[in-house]
This record gives C-alpha cells, sequence and structure tokens, in this order.
C-alpha cells in the first residue's frame, strides 16, 4: 500500500506535521512544480522510479479533473504563466492547502488503484474473479474511483457513481458486494458533509456511538460468532494469570467499552475459576474496578450479581467497583488500590478510542496508568492503520481490512444467514462508516498498526514483556475452530490473531519501565 512507503502528513495551525504531531519540513505550494512533496522512508529508495511516474501521473490527472479551473484558463498546462497569473488574483490562503493535498491524493490514489486487483485476491475474495471477473473487477475500480471523486469534493460526479453502486453493492451479495455496500454507505455520509471550500473542506459530524438494540445484537453476534474479542480476553486472563503469580491480594483495573458490558462477565468468570483452581497459592482477594461512562457502566452492574454469586461457588472474597468516568477523565484518587494489591491493567479495544490528530491525549492516558505502578497492562487492539490523515489512504486500509473480515464471515455463515447481515450492517458497518465519513473528535475507530502501538507505548514509558504462549494461543484457537482460515502467530512477543494473509487483532504485554 502506499501508505506504508510514506509518512503520513497533516496541517496543524498552519504547520505540516506527521500524525505524531512532529513538524516536517517545508512542502512546496503550487508555484513549487517540483515533485518533493513526499517524503519516502530510507527503505523505499526501490520505489523512486514508481513514484517519479506517480508524479507524472498525478500531474496528468490534475490537468484532466481542472478543465477550466484555477489551474488552467484553457491553454492546457504549457500556459503555466498566464495559469499563474490568475491563480494570484484569488485569495491565495483559502487554495494552496487544497493544492498540495490534492498532489498527495492523487499520487496515492494512482498507486493504490494499481494494487487494487492484489488487494482483492490478497484477502481471498475469489468470487471477484470466478464470479463473473470483468463484473468483480469494475465494482472494484468503481469503489475506488468513487471514493478519489469524494476525496475531490465533486458532489455532482460523487452522487452519479454512488447511485450506480448502489445497483451492484448488495447486503446480500458475495462479500465483496457486502463490504461494499458498507463502504457507499460511508462515502454518501461524508458527500453529506462536505463543504464549500472556503469553508474548509468536509465539517466534523455528531459522533454516532450511542448505543441502539440493532448494535447491541449485532455485537453479541459478532462475539458469539468470531474469534476475535474471545482470543483477546483468552490471551489477556493468561497475561494477568502470569502477572498475579504469587500475590495474595490482586486487582484488576478495566478499561470498559461501549459494547463489551456483556462480553466481560465471561472473561471475569473464566479468571476467577482460574484463579481458584491454580496450583499453590490462591490469591485471598479479588478487586475488579471497571472504568466507563454512566451507559457503559450500567450495562456492567447487570453481570456483578452474577459474578458475587459464582465468586461465593469459589469461596473467593470479591468486590467489583465502578468508576463512572471517561478513561481521559481517570484520576489515581478514582481508584481504590488498596496496600499491598498487585494490579494489572486490561484494555480490550478502547485505546484506540482515544487517539486523536496529535498524541497528547493518549499520552495523558498511558501517563495516568503509569503512576498507578501496574505489575502488567494487557494490550488488545485492532491491527490496522485507520488513522492516517489522508482519507484516500484510510479507505483503502480500510478495504483491504474489512475485506477480510467479511470474507471470514462468509466462510463461517451461510449467504443468506440474517445474523451475518446484521453483524455487517449493524457493527462492522457502523465502524466503517465512522471511519469514512467522519472527522475531528468525532472520529473514534482509529486502529493503528501493532508496531505503532509499539512505539507509543514505549514512549510513554513500558517495557514489552513477551507473550510466550504461541503455542497454547493455536491450541485455543483448534479448540474454538471458527472455520479455516484464521491464524495466530507471534510478533516480536507479541501475538496476532489473522484471516489468512491479513492481521485482525493483535495482543501485547506491557510492564512499566
Amino acid at each position: 500500500m502506499a501508505n506504508d512507503l510514506y509518512l503520513p502528513i497533516e496541517f496543524h495551525n498552519g504547520e505540516i506535521t506527521n500524525e505524531e504531531g512532529c513538524p516536517l519540513p517545508y512542502l512546496p505550494t503550487l508555484m513549487d512544480i517540483s515533485p518533493t512533496c513526499f517524503i519516502p522512508y530510507p527503505d523505499a529508495a526501490r520505489n523512486q522510479k514508481s513514484l517519479k511516474q506517480g508524479w507524472e501521473s498525478a500531474d496528468q490527472s490534475i490537468r484532466s479533473y481542472s478543465h477550466g479551473s484555477l489551474y488552467d484558463d484553457g491553454g492546457g498546462w504549457n500556459g503555466r504563466s498566464n495559469s499563474m497569473n490568475s491563480f494570484l488574483g484569488l485569495k491565495l490562503e483559502d487554495h494552496t492547502w487544497r493544492f498540495n493535498a490534492q498532489r498527495y491524493l492523487a499520487v496515492e490514489a494512482m498507486m493504490e488503484e494499481d494494487a487494487a486487483a492484489a488487494m482483492v485476491v490478497d484477502v481471498g475474495a475469489k468470487e471477484v474473479l470466478e464470479e463473473g471477473s470483468d463484473d468483480g473487477m469494475k465494482l472494484v475500480h468503481q469503489l475506488i474511483t468513487c471514493a478519489k471523486v469524494v476525496a475531490f469534493q465533486d458532489k455532482s460526479h460523487a452522487s452519479a457513481l454512488l447511485s450506480e453502486l448502489r445497483s451492484t453493492a448488495l447486503v446480500f451479495g458475495t462479500s465483496f458486494q457486502r463490504v461494499a455496500s458498507c463502504f457507499v454507505q460511508g462515502l454518501s455520509d461524508r458527500l453529506s458533509l462536505i463543504q464549500p471550500l472556503s469553508v474548509g473542506g468536509c465539517s466534523e459530524k455528531t459522533m454516532a456511538g450511542s448505543s441502539t438494540p440493532e448494535k447491541e445484537e449485532a455485537f453479541r453476534l459478532f462475539y458469539e460468532t468470531c474469534p476475535q474479542i474471545q482470543f483477546g480476553q483468552f490471551v489477556a486472563n493468561a497475561a494477568i494469570l502470569e502477572a498475579f503469580e504469587g500475590e495474595s491480594s490482586v486487582h484488576v483495573l478495566d478499561l470498559l467499552g461501549m459494547n463489551l458490558g456483556s462480553s466481560q462477565g465471561q472473561q471475569w468468570r473464566s479468571l476467577m475459576h482460574s484463579l481458584a483452581n491454580r496450583a499453590g497459592q490462591r490469591p485471598s482477594s479479588l478487586q475488579i474496578t471497571g472504568v466507563g461512562t454512566a451507559s457503559e457502566c450500567l450495562k456492567v452492574k447487570d453481570i456483578i450479581d452474577e459474578l458475587e454469586l459464582y465468586a461465593k461457588t469459589l469461596g473467593m472474597n470479591f468486590q467489583f467497583s465502578m468508576v463512572e468516568k471517561n478513561i481521559e477523565n481517570l484520576h489515581h484518587e478514582d481508584i481504590n488500590l488498596l496496600e499491598g494489591e498487585a494490579l494489572v491493567v486490561n484494555s480490550i479495544l478502547q485505546l484506540h478510542c482515544v487517539v486523536k490528530e496529535s498524541r497528547g491525549a493518549l499520552n495523558s492516558v498511558l501517563q495516568k496508568i503509569r503512576e498507578l505502578s501496574p505489575k502488567a497492562v494487557v494490550l488488545v487492539e485492532q491491527d490496522a492503520s485507520h488513522n492516517g490523515p489522508f482519507f484516500l489512504g484510510r479507505f483503502m486500509e480500510a478495504l483491504h481490512y474489512y475485506s477480510a473480515i467479511f470474507d471470514s464471515l462468509d466462510a463461517m455463515l451461510p449467504k443468506y444467514d440474517t445474523r451475518r447481515a446484521k453483524m455487517e450492517q449493524f457493527y462492522f458497518g457502523e465502524e466503517i462508516k465512522n471511519i469514512m465519513s467522519c472527522e475531528g473528535s468525532a472520529r473514534v475507530e482509529r486502529h493503528q498498526r501493532l508496531d505503532q502501538w509499539c512505539r507509543r507505548m514505549s514512549r510513554a514509558g513500558f517495557q514489552p514483556a513477551p507473550m510466550e504462549m504461541i503455542t497454547e494461543a493455536k491450541q485455543w484457537l483448534e479448540k474454538v475452530k471458527p472455520c479455516e482460515g484464521y491464524t495466530v502467530v507471534e510478533e516480536k512477543g507479541c501475538l496476532v490473531l489473522g484471516w489468512k494473509s491479513t492481521p485482525i487483532i493483535a495482543a501485547s504485554c506491557w510492564k512499566c519501565s
């Protein structure tokens, strides 16, 4: 993917930065035609030839896209001086950033479109090649073309493409048709938020994070059908048990999620059973503290009584406490940490919601966690790159990732199974729409690659605690046996669950440096 070769770039208060908030070298404006805007990684030298070709194609793309616009006064690109004279009469500050962004997007889109066919084969969407190759590839390219047009904010052209896509992107079609239906909705939502150029592109969409009965049922089906969260909980419990070895009083700080409430009961029942039946000394007490908003905590309250009854049957001294706060507002004094208690922090699919355009918010949360001096921090997150600054880059990364997930659902459930439709439309579809249509604080599905999480954790003062349980993880997967195609691999001391060649979710364990 093109995004793997170039540093992500973003504009902050007139300064050009990468996604970590670090200033980058000067980037040229319209009058600097030399193609030096991209910053290759050191190991990307082999791609310079294709990059040069990309710039030539990108310049041609911008010329063809801009008939009669401020880039061409009718005399073609060779009439550059005349175009410049016309351009200087406009508000330079309103358009310079837009031109640079278009140049980035044009090159990025060209390189990504060339990789579209390879992406479809890679995720296993064989029906694109088998069930009418022309129709399948046409849908892929139509979807990518539509995303590029939406990125260029051409509302009339994009609306026409979306109308055509809706007739072929079917909710009960092939796996790629189904994933395309979710992206069509996301592109449509983004298009509806486009503002005039003078306003500054896309407006922020109100965060669509509120829970509904449909979303809750979709998550329940996802938890019961797919191995992702169960894998994360299994690996997390193994890391927690190792951290609690030899401890008499143990405490788990659980960063609750909007959807994880009901499923957390399964994780904690399993942990309690393992603690009660472990060889040697068992803990005399277990305290679990859940942190979340009022609505998130309300869901967990339904299972507290059940856990307390289960603890009594095990003869375990158990306490469950709630902290009704957003993770970002958590303070040391909110946690009832007793003297001598061994603390472990458990975060499953939560910290990516704290990631913002700058790294300040996440760093603040990680520093607060570090101040608690936990014996371990267990981190389970989607292993995907959905937080890039450019829309087209996020689009292609998300298309690759969710195509793999929809392909796995294709292998697990029959074609017309309503359970699959509910998961795809009300769980994964909601994630896709958030990635595609939301910006600013409204975009909460900011998934990152495992190596990005490793860098963030290291910078926050944590060091990796290798998970030496690849054999147990593979045995667990064989026992669960959702279907053929899921894999578990060890990567730099972390465990990654994937579908065929695509990483899906990664689990890691960290200790204070």
